[in-house]
């Protein structure tokens, strides 16, 4: 199975919290379900073209935090979640994206009242769209 992670040297995050948050979200999200297969370590880190020692950080914390679980000699899953978790999780990978994207807009100099009416705009457009359905 291959995932649709993207990773960047780009960005600010290390990388395998880079490849941690996508696959969270691949699972919050519903796109990976209880029991699914995860690709293999060595399997990751050769699709995303990282180091095996940067996929297995990420699948360590990712089963620390109970979203995965490995079974010997079989490979690693995807866990089931209490949908209070679940929810929670959601908030906090939204609130990451979002203050990955302020903080990068800063860098390139915005004001927080600049990215204030940027923010706006994009908000009544999403009520546009969603009106229009």
């Amino acid at each position: 199975m291959k995932l649709p992670i993207v990773v960047s040297d780009d960005s600010k995050e290390p990388i395998y919290y880079q490849i941690e948050l996508q696959i969270k979200t691949l699972i919050v999200s519903g796109q990976l379900q209880a029991g699914t297969a995860l690709p293999s370590i060595r399997a990751l880190s050769h699709d995303l073209s990282c180091s095996v020692i940067t996929t297995r950080r990420a699948y360590q914390d990712l089963e620390n935090n109970g979203f995965i679980e490995t079974v010997q000699g079989k490979g690693t899953f995807i866990k089931a979640l209490e949908s209070n978790a679940q929810m929670q999780i959601r908030e906090e990978v939204v609130y990451s994206t979002f203050k990955k994207a302020i903080e990068e807009s800063k860098l390139m100099g915005y004001s927080l009242k600049q990215l204030r009416e940027i923010s706006d705009k994009v908000f009544d457009d999403l009520a546009k769209g969603e009106n229009q359905e």
